[in-house]
């Protein structure tokens, strides 16, 4: 990961920038995201232990709902946010840490087959290279019964509203001031094809964000 240069600027930017906005989000969104990982510690293994990986974890906005004594595993493309996560693990001590992993979504190679629980995505597959490689990453590293929980923000349903050909215009600023960030993506659609057992999906409409981002899914996947 490039740390210096222009580009190493940026995503230091980025990654503190992101760390203040995250707090914000979480406040608007906190209703949903306990709602969201509420059933999470149904997942944990037959000795009552649960083994979670965060992809895009950013700086670490969702450890507060997290079950007590779970392990998380951390894992991002952007090697600056490792000091707001160590000061988010401080604050959130009902966790254990295994790591930090500075790979992107499509690339988990160093976690094994079928090792995890749970694995946890919000706000990420927007940006990712490619979704369907992520998910099916998610797949291989989840144990058979895992789950993988995710929230998302989409491309508005209606083709044919002032909102999708909004989201259509501005996707190119956007792109470029959110580091790769899409308003476009049907990520629904993604899910359902990539091939778990079960798949339960919401869509909502986030309140009291930016209007092009209100179109939201959430929910979780069992393999």
């Amino acid at each position: 990961m490039e740390r210096t240069g222009l580009n190493g600027a940026f995503k230091r930017l980025f990654a503190a920038l992101s760390y203040n906005s995250a707090f914000i989000y979480n406040e608007k969104m906190h209703e949903f995201k306990r709602e969201l990982f509420r059933n999470m510690p149904r997942f944990a293994g037959e000795d009552g232990t649960m083994r979670l990986l965060e992809i895009g974890c950013g700086s670490g906005a969702n450890f507060q709902y997290y079950p007590d004594g779970c392990t998380v595993i951390c894992s991002d493309p952007n090697a600056h946010f490792d000091k707001y996560l160590r000061k988010n693990m401080e604050e959130n001590k009902h966790l254990c840490y295994e790591g930090f992993l500075v790979v992107a979504g499509e690339s988990l190679e160093h976690v094994e087959d079928a090792s995890l629980d749970v694995v946890v995505c919000t706000l990420v597959l927007c940006s990712v290279r490619n979704v369907g490689e992520v998910l099916q990453e998610v797949r291989r590293v989840l144990k058979t019964g895992g789950a993988f929980y995710f929230l998302e923000h989409v491309a508005s349903e209606r083709s044919s509203s002032w909102l999708y050909i909004l989201q259509h215009v501005l996707e190119p600023l956007w792109y470029c001031l959110g580091e790769g960030c899409t308003l476009t993506r049907t990520t629904w659609r993604d899910l359902e094809a990539a091939g778990f057992t079960q798949l339960y999906i919401e869509h909502i409409t986030a309140p009291k964000v930016s209007t092009v981002i209100k179109p939201h899914i959430m929910g979780y996947c069992i393999k």
